[in-house]
This record gives C-alpha cells, structure tokens and sequence, in this order.
C-alpha cells in the first residue's frame, strides 16, 4: 500500500500514510475543506452556500 500524500510506502505507525508529516499535510487538507463529501439533496447546497454568504460556520444554527 502507498501513501495517498506522497505514494511512499506506508509505516505501520501512520498507516495509511508513511510519516507523521503526510498524515498532518491530510489533516491540513480535511481543515482547510479540501475533501468534501457531495451531496445529493439541492436543499443542502443551497443552505450551505447562504452559509457561506452570511459567514456563518454552522447552516443549521442562524446567524
């Protein structure tokens, strides 16, 4: 198995990853919204781009 960051081979320590250094560059991309899960309900979308808009962090908490 390889690395998703760097395609190294993976460490057992850090599996998937092969260093500490990859797993905190995936971490970085999961805080930086990198990865997303898409959705498939339109309603979401739309409530989570006037989220976006409004600077809101939470769609279901008003602002």
């Amino acid at each position: 198995m390889s690395c998703p960051i760097c395609k190294k081979e993976t460490d057992r320590t850090y599996r998937p990853f092969c260093s500490r250094r990859c797993a905190d560059i995936d971490l970085g991309n999961w805080f930086a919204g990198d990865y997303a899960v898409p959705s498939q309900n339109p309603d979401e979308a739309l409530e989570a781009l006037e989220a976006l808009e409004n600077g809101a962090s939470d769609p279901s908490k008003p602002h």
